[in-house]
């Protein structure tokens, strides 16, 4: 099957996966993050009490995500999809809204649950569970919707930030997430199988069995895999979440430092297409242990470049292994577990890579409150990236002949 062929019958499912991914772009960091320092000029908060707050309500969606996630296993993407839409929704108002300290942690936590959580984990799900054969090009197409918000919101709400007040803007993300609710429905009119689940049509994983989660936690490669599940999350959002703070630090203008996020999408994109190919070609074992390591580059670079030249050079190799976490970690749970019980799985994973995000921005900040600048913390994201990779390497090697 061709590229144009794959896109043309498959369109209305691939288009409701970008969608799922583009609108859980209002729970993700680098969303919220452009509203750090209002939200910290208005609730008077120091970078530590914000990042504790922020990770305090992280930690409380990873939790959440572990119940809530199996539900994909139940229920078909329409139905779901519009549940947490709707929920996204709210949030975002109760963000708007919100005029107590205390219960901040509520609002990020419903934020990142529904958006981060929920949406991103119904879109690669519903793409690997829809896709056998053509998985990677799936969950890439899918991929493309939280690219798009990558390269679209901060540039455009920080534009708008110049004009309107941050709680209207968070009233506008409200309507926009109400908006997907008629294009989810309408594009999902007919599942690509009759159910959700698709039981007539599941993969089975490593010694040809279909792997429970509780099975798969006991498992070995399960913990093989933690450390690079935590850390793209964990240092990546911590990385978005003070840019603030790194642009002052740096000396850099913000909007400038922001303009350079569509190269990190760009690249991001083409990384991402090229991995899903390498994924329908060679498969995850072989192409999984190895993406972690443009982070080392980009993390160095951060730590030591001065100019915007070196955040450009940081963005171009962030967005490599972007790119590549949206197409093949995923695929990972489905083609050595399987695919029956992959719900589940993968909100475990996800609540792990939640847990990351959480711990990223609350350590960081507790760091930068510490006198630790965030030019050394960077260096020892680096190294961090080089035991992710051996750990993986280790891992993953040892269980592919399983397969």
């Amino acid at each position: 099957m061709t590229l144009l062929h794959f896109l043309q019958s498959n369109a209305r499912w691939l288009a409701a996966g970008a969608l799922l991914s583009f609108l859980s772009s209002f729970g993700q960091t680098f969303f919220i993050a452009i509203f750090a320092g209002e939200i910290r000029s208005t609730f008077d908060l120091s970078h530590g009490a914000w990042g504790g707050i922020y990770s305090l309500g992280t930690t409380a969606s990873a939790v959440a995500m572990i119940w809530a996630g199996g539900l994909t296993d139940r229920y078909r993407s329409r139905a779901l999809g519009t549940c947490v839409l709707a929920f996204l929704a709210a949030s975002c108002l109760f963000m708007a809204g919100n005029t107590n300290a205390w219960l901040l942690p509520v609002a990020i936590f419903a934020l990142r649950f529904g958006g981060q959580g929920m949406m991103s984990h119904l879109a690669v799900v519903s793409m690997s569970r829809w896709f056998v054969a053509t998985r990677g090009k799936a969950l890439s197409v899918a991929g493309l919707g939280i690219a798009l918000g990558e390269a679209v919101m901060p540039l455009a709400f920080v534009s708008l930030l110049l004009v309107f007040d941050w709680r209207m803007l968070w009233v506008v993300a409200a309507v926009i997430a109400l908006a997907g609710i008629p294009a989810l429905l309408a594009l999902l009119r007919e599942e690509r199988t009759p159910q959700s689940m698709a039981e007539m049509d599941q993969a089975a994983g490593m010694s040809n069995r279909h792997w429970t989660r509780n099975q798969v936690f006991r498992h070995w490669l399960f913990w093989f895999m933690v450390p690079a599940l935590l850390g793209p999350p964990a240092f990546n959002t911590a990385f978005f979440f003070h840019q603030v703070h790194f642009t002052e630090v740096k000396g850099w203008e913000l909007l400038s430092f922001v303009a350079m996020i569509p190269l990190f999408t760009g690249v991001a994109v083409i990384s991402m297409i090229l991995s899903g190919w390498a994924l329908d070609r060679f498969g995850a074992a072989r192409v999984l242990p190895w993406i972690q390591v443009p982070l080392i580059g980009a993390f160095l670079v951060w730590a030591t470049g001065q100019t915007l030249l070196a955040a450009a050079l940081g963005f171009a190799l962030m967005g490599m292994t972007q790119g590549m976490q949206q197409t093949l970690p995923n695929a990972f749970w489905a083609e050595f577990f399987g695919t029956r019980f992959l719900g589940s799985i993968k909100a475990m994973a996800a609540a792990v890579m939640v847990f990351g995000t959480a711990v990223g921005p609350g350590l960081t900040g507790v760091l930068i409150d510490a006198g630790i600048g965030i030019e050394a913390q960077y260096l020892g994201v680096a190294a961090y990236f080089v035991f992710t990779t051996l750990m993986m390497n280790i891992g993953v090697r040892r269980a592919a002949p399983e397969l």
